[in-house]
């Protein structure tokens, strides 16, 4: 027989002999015979105080250790064994009973059907970090054993503490949340608080924040109005996480307003934005649509770095997705962006919105947006209806994983008593002599027939008749005048084809002309000017309605 294998069936003390008794035949290896019992037995002796380890008691080791231990059999469970760590966290436990009731603390933390699970599957079970009563967290494992003497079978429960583990854990969480809970502070103060309402659009929109797993990113919106009716719309997405993306918006989100202000087609607001994203941070980079909505044209010009496309309703309830110009994102350089337009007239809805809304990590960007269009095709009801019904459709929950914006505007068809407080009238001038005093005889006439008092009407002829007067000094033909009034303001506007803006200025004593825009900025509440399509400019002034004005 092997004689290893027949001493490992030996107790301890007598294996030791017989492994003293084979040493001291064994031939010596480096081939000087035989090695010395006495050597041997030197050789082969355990070093003092080790016994070796199927002589430990191992009752005694599994009373000693700082871990959780008991250990249950049977079907019901019932408690053979309880160490001192676990009597002392948990109190004494009483032995034979079931688990379910000697030891309630299993029963609360719901490791009895995992005691169930190893015993039907013969394997072992592990549940990690589980607060038990008393404020301290434990790992559990659970691990099949046979029962000496018996023919059931049994479970050791083997619990570690990792409370200061567990509590590190949260304390770094809780830090994620506050960082979370601050990116959202400074992400929601950096929207709009209020959103600009314009006379001739009704417009809602929403922001939804990431659920708690997502960081929050820098998703914006923004209406500006513009003057003399036109309105901007814009939103954007800084593709990046946290409060880093969420000031990187902030900053594009303030250029944009001031962009704005310059009252530049939206391709060339883009282009300005463009170069700023590179300043701001050459590796942050961002997607964003710029449109404005110009009631006398009623259409929408846009201009996109990179965004999904806009869609938009007409009054039939088609939809349209405007695919076309649409450029790199913002931040990229180097690129010519171009502007595109699509049809906005009374009756239609348009809707700007993030990647948030419509993509999803197990389906095609176009389906989402394909799902979008449906969703707008049945959507009715005010912006903020159409708004909601759009996010519940996309299927947009508090734990979302990405940041949702949606913009929505509609511009209403008016009929009725409404429709009467909205108007329009405009004179084309061939130039010479008579212009002048053919835009004073229309204007009046237009805000007589509109029921103007007395006072706006004669400030609103000064204005059309200085507005013309400037047009036909510094401008060229073909000029146009057009007067335009809302449930708000009444709006001057004369077009001509020369490029050159005015500029208010200080008129001397001894001259002669300079004081036109003077006078229109004084008598007007605001006023304004911009260049048009093919090398024109327009120049424009506004006043503010009476109450019940008309």
């Amino acid at each position: 027989m092997n004689f290893t294998r027949w001493s490992a069936r030996l107790p301890g003390t007598q294996r030791r002999a017989a492994a003293r008794t084979e040493h001291a035949v064994t031939p010596d290896r480096r081939g000087e015979g035989s090695v010395p019992a006495a050597r041997a037995e030197r050789l082969t002796e355990d070093p003092p105080g080790v016994p070796a380890v199927d002589e430990l008691p191992v009752r005694e080791v599994l009373d000693r250790i700082p871990a959780l231990v008991a250990l249950v059999h049977g079907p019901d469970h019932r408690v053979a064994y309880v160490n001192d760590a676990y009597a002392a966290a948990f109190g004494p436990r009483p032995l034979g009973e079931p688990a379910c009731e000697a030891l309630p603390e299993l029963a609360e933390l719901g490791l009895l059907p995992l005691l169930d699970q190893v015993l039907r599957s013969s394997r072992p079970r592990t549940v990690k970090s589980r607060r038990a009563p008393g404020g301290r967290s434990y790992t559990f494992t659970c691990t099949p054993v046979d029962v000496p003497g018996g023919t059931s079978r049994g479970v050791l429960v083997f619990a570690a503490d990792v409370t200061d583990h567990a509590e590190a854990a949260e304390r770094l969480r809780a830090s994620e949340r506050e960082q979370r809970r601050t990116a959202v502070t400074l992400q929601r103060s950096l929207l709009p608080q209020e959103l600009e309402q314009p006379d001739d659009l009704r417009i809602a929109a929403t922001y939804q924040p990431g659920g708690t797993e997502a960081a929050v990113g820098g998703d914006w919106y923004d209406v500006i109005t513009l003057g003399g009716g036109r309105t901007a719309l814009v939103i954007g997405d800084v593709m990046g996480r946290g409060v880093r993306a969420a000031a990187v918006m902030g900053q594009l989100r303030t250029a944009v307003r001031a962009y704005a202000r310059l009252d530049l087609p939206p391709h060339e607001v883009l282009q300005l934005l463009d170069g700023l994203a590179t300043e701001i941070d050459a590796n942050q980079i961002a997607t964003c649509v710029y449109a404005v909505h110009d009631p006398n044209e009623g259409r929408l010009v846009y201009a996109s770095a990179g965004h999904l496309p806009i869609l938009v309703r007409d009054e039939n309830g088609s939809v349209l997705r405007a695919d076309e110009p649409t450029g790199p994102p913002l931040g990229t350089g180097g690129w010519m962006h171009a502007s595109g337009s699509v049809p906005l007239g009374p009756g239609s809805t348009a809707v700007l919105y993030t990647d948030g809304l419509v993509e999803r990590r197990d389906a095609d960007l176009d389906e989402g947006i394909a799902a979008l269009e449906s969703a707008l095709a049945g959507a009715t009801g005010t912006p903020q209806v159409v708004c909601d019904r759009l996010v519940r459709s996309a299927g947009v929950t508090a734990g979302h994983d990405d940041d949702v914006a949606v913009l929505v505007l509609q511009h209403p068809a008016r009929t009725g008593p409404d429709g009467d407080l909205f108007r329009n009238a405009a004179l084309e001038l061939l130039g010479g002599v008579e212009a002048a005093p053919r835009a004073r005889a229309f204007a009046s006439g237009v805000l007589t027939s509109w029921r103007f008092p007395a006072d706006l009407h004669d400030l609103g002829v000064l204005a059309a008749s200085e507005l013309v007067a400037n047009s036909l000094q510094h401008g060229m033909p073909p000029m146009r005048l057009r007067l335009r009034r809302t449930d708000r303001r009444l709006i001057i506007e004369v077009t001509d084809g020369d490029d050159h803006l005015p500029r208010r200025r200080r008129a001397e004593p001894a001259d002669e002309a300079g004081r036109g825009i003077a006078i229109v900025a004084t008598i007007a509440s605001n006023w304004g000017s911009r260049r048009t399509p093919g090398g024109g400019k327009a120049v424009w002034c506004e006043f503010a309605l009476p109450r019940g004005a008309g």
